[in-house]
């Protein structure tokens, strides 16, 4: 008896193409194993009386089939199924997945995604009317000038002209020393900061880290070989001298001097040129992520770290998905000079390229004056945001928690005045549909403090008394 006098066969669904069914059923038997490779396949008459269908549907089926990859024809002989299926299908079974594991997620410093209705989630940012209708308008802008380079491979850096952009708003916008070739366009800060470390680091290399600081960092140096030195933060930022202390010859530092994170603290001038000599003296890099300096509510902007040295031995990091949207997965690096061409390398070889259409649409963006304009309209309503929250913490958990207002940056802490777990508070509050992230696993060598991280800029001043309510019936249960 042969394999296809056995093989549970269905006739077409009446509602659907009938060619289509009949070539998914033959396939899904070369997948399934049950017709090995270099199998005969019925013939086109024998399977079209089978299924009860016109043999002109059966043998357009095979056509397809042949077309893929999946069957050969043999003249004289009849129809086959290909004697090497490597390229078109792998037919040993596969492997059941692995359920998804929130522990692994947590492992790397990543909670698990809240949804859109998780009041106080961090890093989420909010588009007026005005920015999405001209974003809407730069995007079809784009799509209707689309030039040949989205239609194959570009260059791994980026556009030039995009590259170019940034280079002129990052030198207005926060003193920053380059030129556009020094611009490596990236998928974001994440990305940036992964390519900095696994191109500067070699196994065993040490390397300062915020301490508390940004889980995901601390596990992409791991990643890297490196030797993780935790150094502790204070009021001013980093505190240099105990990097100098624990290790004098570390290879690099990474730092978030604008906007410390969880802190949220300013780094000092003091300390930002104290840093930049020991990078000179020791001939280390800096990594100067800056994701979030755009928002500055109070003073005047802080210039970069990079600025101040000049370019020559920090490596800074920025990002379009905090001052535009996440969604939009762009960000940047501007490299010292000798290390545009192994940075260009490592990007190319992770992610090949970033999106041209993005790429585009950013730029139309960036031309056409809305970005410059978005950023002070935002950098407002975040303000009110961030006093809205503050002001409902204060009124309604004031006997609870301590409020830090930070006077930039995208989130605040409020610091658990009873002892309480903020862990368990995180676990019980996204029950009642608040983000509320514990802060006292960002820390390393330095005493755990307990606190709650609040994000304002992704939700309304109208949202904030609500979210607070719901996390008050969590702090007061």
């Amino acid at each position: 008896m042969s394999w296809s006098e056995v093989y549970p066969w269905r006739e077409p669904d009446p509602g659907g193409p009938v060619i289509r069914q009949v070539y998914e059923q033959v396939r899904a038997a070369i997948h399934d194993g049950a017709l090995k490779p270099g199998g005969r396949l019925p013939s086109s008459r024998d399977l079209a009386q089978r299924l009860g269908v016109a043999r002109a549907s059966v043998v357009a089926a095979y056509d397809q089939l042949l077309a893929e990859g999946y069957a050969e024809g043999r003249q004289g002989s009849g129809t086959y199924v290909s004697g090497d299926l490597s390229g078109v299908v792998d037919v040993r079974p596969a492997p059941a997945p692995a359920p998804p594991s929130d522990a692994a997620e947590a492992e790397l410093g990543f909670g698990p995604l809240s949804p859109a209705s998780q009041t106080f989630s961090n890093g989420r940012t909010l588009m007026d009317a005005r920015a999405l209708d001209a974003w809407s308008k730069s995007t079809r802008r784009a799509l209707r000038h689309l030039d040949p380079v989205h239609f194959g491979y570009s260059e791994a850096a980026g556009d030039a002209r995009l590259r170019a952009a940034v280079a002129d708003y990052l030198r207005a916008a926060r003193g920053v020393v380059c030129a556009p070739d020094q611009v490596i366009l990236t998928s974001g800060a994440q990305q940036a900061t992964d390519l900095a470390l696994r191109t500067l680091l070699r196994r065993g290399d040490e390397v300062w880290l915020e301490d508390p600081g940004y889980a995901p960092t601390w596990h992409a140096a791991e990643r890297a070989g490196a030797a993780a030195v935790p150094v502790p933060v204070d009021r001013h930022g980093l505190v240099v001298q105990a990097g100098i202390d624990r290790a004098p010859r570390a290879r690099a530092c990474f730092v978030t001097p604008s906007h410390q994170f969880p802190y949220g603290v300013a780094m000092s001038m003091a300390r930002r040129l104290e840093l930049a000599a020991w990078a000179r003296s020791a001939g280390a890099w800096v990594i100067e992520d800056d994701y979030a300096a755009e928002f500055r509510y109070a003073g005047a902007p802080l210039p970069s770290l990079q600025g101040l040295d000049g370019g020559e031995r920090v490596v800074y990091v920025g990002t379009f998905n905090k001052s535009i949207f996440p969604g939009i997965r762009l960000g940047y690096i501007v490299a010292p000079r000798e290390l545009v061409a192994p940075l260009s390398a490592m990007r190319r070889l992770t992610d090949r390229q970033p999106p041209t259409i993005t790429q585009a649409i950013t730029l139309d963006f960036m031309e056409s004056g809305q970005f410059a304009a978005h950023i002070r309209r935002r950098r407002l309503a975040y303000r009110a945001q961030r006093d809205a929250l503050a002001e409902a913490l204060e009124r309604r958990l004031g006997h609870l928690l301590a409020v830090d207002v930070p006077p930039q940056g995208m989130h605040l802490i409020a610091y658990l005045k009873d002892g309480r777990s903020d862990v368990d508070v995180e676990a019980r509050a996204l029950d009642h549909g608040v983000t509320a992230r514990a802060i006292s696993p960002l820390f390393h060598d330095e005493t755990p403090r307990r606190g709650l991280l609040l994000g304002f800029t992704g939700f309304p001043v109208s949202a904030m008394a609500p979210g607070v309510a719901r996390l008050a019936a969590v702090l007061e249960a």
